[in-house]
């Protein structure tokens, strides 16, 4: 059954096949993008093998590669690529690709889907849409009220790189309200929907104050917002709403009569691995890893009844093992934190 050419593992084959069915890395935007299986670990059947199990986090960093380490994950869904630019070596002196050696060393792979979930319908900029337009409500089951509104797509992605089924995929949302909110009411609610209770960075036009401003149109961007949200041509939101803009292309929006709110990159993402991808991943996950079990306990009786040699014990018990499980990792953070002053 084992092929004499190394692989990862087929749970880690199967987790990739879910990854690019749900989030196609044909919407990634190549041109400076690095998305897709960044690190295949070899599987090793002869040693004891990885739990059939997932870790998501948006940036790997050593912390969470301990923590995957630790649980047995087969594989880090790590949204951020941490190879992003070409590399001339892979040391144990570089921080990052100590990470990488130690994970390959675990049997531990990496995914990367980045800008593929910036850009599906139903993906990151969706749910950050969904973040400022919902409230909890008194109701003991917790429901959503939404403010009414219209959404739409600020850069389509060309149609030769949309796959079947992902028609309206594209950089960044544009919200319209039905009737005009007040900026007070919409910064409660992001608050509360990204879970920042030390307070949210906010850009206001001069001479205005927060209770001064209603908001009709809200430009959405997870993470780097500039280049999607001030695109020439691009008409400019009453509201941006990112995870980070620069100084200057910050007073560019409030000159010109906008609000900007700025999450800190990472807090404009986080929020959606526990939201929307553990999920979403679990359903398809289970679904194909059903199929692909079946088929590899097939093919393991059918090589022993041809009298091949003797499956090692890892692929049985892989392949026999019903149970799996996607997680949002723990270490995750974003690397800035509020420390009130206490002078």
């Amino acid at each position: 059954m084992a092929s004499s050419a190394p692989s990862c593992s087929p749970f880690t084959r199967t987790v990739v096949s879910s990854m690019r069915k749900l989030y196609p890395e044909a919407l990634a935007d190549k041109s400076f993008d690095n998305t897709g299986l960044l690190l295949e670990a070899p599987f090793d059947p002869t040693k004891r093998r990885q739990r059939n199990s997932v870790l998501l986090t948006i940036d790997l960093t050593a912390a969470v590669a301990e923590e995957a380490i630790a649980r047995r994950d087969s594989v880090v869904v790590a949204y951020h690529p941490i190879i992003f630019r070409g590399l001339k070596s892979i040391t144990l002196s570089d921080p990052q690709q100590r990470t990488l050696l130690r994970l390959v060393q675990h049997g531990i792979s990496v995914y990367s889907p980045h800008t593929a979930v910036d850009t599906v319908p139903g993906g990151m900029a969706d749910w950050l849409c969904d973040v400022p337009k919902t409230a909890p409500t008194v109701a003991a089951a917790n429901l959503l009220h939404q403010i009414p509104h219209k959404r739409s797509t600020i850069h389509p992605s060309p149609p030769a790189s949309i796959p079947e089924g992902f028609e309206s995929a594209g950089a960044g949302r544009l919200v319209v309200f039905n009737e005009s909110q007040p900026l007070a009411h919409l910064i409660d609610h992001i608050g509360r929907g990204i879970g920042l209770p030390g307070g949210i960075p906010i850009a206001l036009p001069q001479g205005k104050s927060v209770n001064d401003i209603r908001i009709r149109t809200v430009g959405m961007c997870p993470g780097s917002g500039a280049g999607v949200l001030l695109r020439n041509g691009t008409p400019l939101p009453h509201l941006l709403l990112t995870g980070e803009m620069s100084h200057h292309e910050t007073l560019s929006a409030t000159e010109r009569g906008s609000v900007v709110i700025a999450l800190s990159h990472s807090n404009s993402e986080r929020g959606y691995l526990r939201a929307i991808m553990q999920l979403k991943l679990y359903h398809d996950l289970s679904r194909r890893w059903k199929r692909d079990r079946e088929q590899g306990l097939r093919a393991l009786q059918e090589s022993s009844k041809q009298g091949g040699a003797a499956p090692a014990a890892s692929y049985e018990d892989m392949y026999n093992d019903e149970l799996l499980e996607v997680s949002v990792s723990d270490a995750d953070r974003d690397p800035f934190g509020i420390m009130v002053y206490r002078g």
